[in-house]
């Protein structure tokens, strides 16, 4: 497949599974309170990519925090090896849906995420 046609989207895990989806992958580190497996329709739990337990409680899901948030999970991203389990995932199947539980769909670590897989040079 080629690089080009990678794409990654994010959705609410609470949401329906779409056709065009792709791959589901949740990448939260704890599993989303009310969710079945089977609901959940995912491939893969990476919950390694998700932030770190101590950058996660210092965000706390504050608005106020979030340019603060972003720049220490980016600084994270950086070195983190799940990273390229996402990006290969995109380039053997194209798209790659970003499962997240949190109720903000713009403030977010999975926006975050999503952003930083798809910044030029980085797939």
């Amino acid at each position: 497949m080629e690089k080009s046609a990678a794409r990654f989207e994010i959705k609410r895990v609470y949401d329906e599974p779409a056709d065009d989806d792709g791959v589901r992958v949740l990448v939260d580190r704890l599993w989303p309170r009310g969710v079945s497996k089977e609901r959940a329709h995912l491939e893969l739990w990476l919950k390694e990519v998700a932030p770190s337990p101590p950058l996660r409680t210092a965000f706390g899901h504050r608005r106020e925090r979030f340019a603060e948030f972003r720049a220490a999970y980016e600084a994270e991203l950086e070195s983190n090896p799940a990273v390229q389990t996402l990006l290969d995932l995109a380039a053997r199947h194209g798209t790659v849906t970003l499962l997240f539980g949190a109720k903000d769909p713009k403030i977010n670590h999975a926006r975050v995420l999503q952003e930083f897989l798809v910044r030029p040079g980085r797939n």
